[in-house]
């Protein structure tokens, strides 16, 4: 692999604005970020998601949100993939993950979808499992409240308070993914702060 070969960082959410700021959104709002971070704005792209081409920590990176609902975002990630030929160990996923308390991350490569469908859905497009992930905690329903509804509820004001640091973490984890090793950066932001 070229050091100049791109990495696609997929951020997972539902598009739309009465989704913005869910809960299941949390991937959309890291690549938000990612998207300032990289200095130019998101384009339309052929391959069903919105893009942003460009420089991020000396690698050559491609942030992308799928266009299509959470559940099948998987084919506009295999059509990026195979697009710009990016290989499954360059391929980053955000996303939210219900078994992590609020505001912590878990950094992985594989494993299963534990019952994401943005996960999923990408695992059945791309063909494996083999690709890293930003986990980013948003915690148990309370109650008896179901997941379901659980994720597609905003963050409630408590948690926005803390969600641009979380956020602002959750990108950093990225950027740490592309320049360094996967242990390397477990080290750093499995901390918990």
């Amino acid at each position: 692999m070229a050091d100049d070969d791109p990495w696609l960082v997929v951020g997972l959410g539902n598009p739309g604005p009465s989704y913005a700021g869910n809960r299941h959104n949390v991937g959309f709002m890291v690549a938000d970020l990612l998207g300032e971070r990289v200095g130019s704005r998101f384009k339309a792209h052929k391959g069903r998601a919105d893009l942003v081409e460009g420089r991020l920590v000396g690698r050559r990176v491609l942030v992308a949100k799928p266009k299509t609902y959470m559940n099948l975002s998987g084919g506009p990630a295999a059509s990026l993939r195979d697009f710009f030929k990016v290989p499954a160990e360059r391929i980053v996923a955000v996303h939210d993950e219900l078994d992590i308390d609020f505001g912590r991350l878990r950094l992985k490569r594989g494993g299963g979808a534990g019952g994401h469908n943005g996960l999923r859905s990408l695992d059945s497009s791309l063909g494996t499992r083999d690709y890293l992930r930003v986990r980013v905690g948003i915690g148990r329903p309370p109650g008896r409240q179901d997941p379901a509804d659980f994720v597609l509820k905003d963050f409630s004001a408590t948690e926005r308070k803390e969600l641009g640091f979380v956020v602002d973490r959750a990108a950093d984890a990225v950027e740490a993914l592309l320049t360094g090793t996967l242990e390397a950066a477990q080290n750093t932001y499995h901390q918990d702060v």
